[in-house]
């Protein structure tokens, strides 16, 4: 797809689609070659996936959930027993989370 490497006999349509996909994998490569940005983009994806396939259970404000000074965490008992676990390392990068025993999801606000 690199634009330098076309032969001279493509159609210019195919030259067009050949520079936007380029383009297209040029971006992905920056956001994934970089730590930073590729964390930011996995979490999107996962938010995006979870927001998609799993029920959302309730909003909560992260100052509602339990704190547990010995493991550095936030947790909120679910319905079904089990329980919604953010670290604090995670806090302002999660904004969903999900029950560690049923499909629930809760938003942290």
């Amino acid at each position: 797809y690199h634009p330098d490497k076309q032969k001279a006999d493509v159609p210019a349509g195919e030259v067009e689609e050949r520079v936007q996909r380029f383009i297209e994998i040029d971006q992905a490569w920056k956001i994934l070659g970089n730590e930073e940005t590729k964390k930011e983009y996995d979490l999107q994806q996962r938010e995006d996936n979870l927001t998609t396939e799993w029920p959302l259970h309730a909003q909560i404000y992260l100052e509602d959930m339990s704190w547990n000074e010995d493991e550095q965490c936030y947790t909120l008992s679910c319905r079904c027993g089990g329980n919604y676990t953010v670290f604090k390392s995670e806090t302002k990068d999660v904004s969903l989370v999900c029950c560690d025993t049923c499909s629930l999801v809760i938003e942290i606000l």
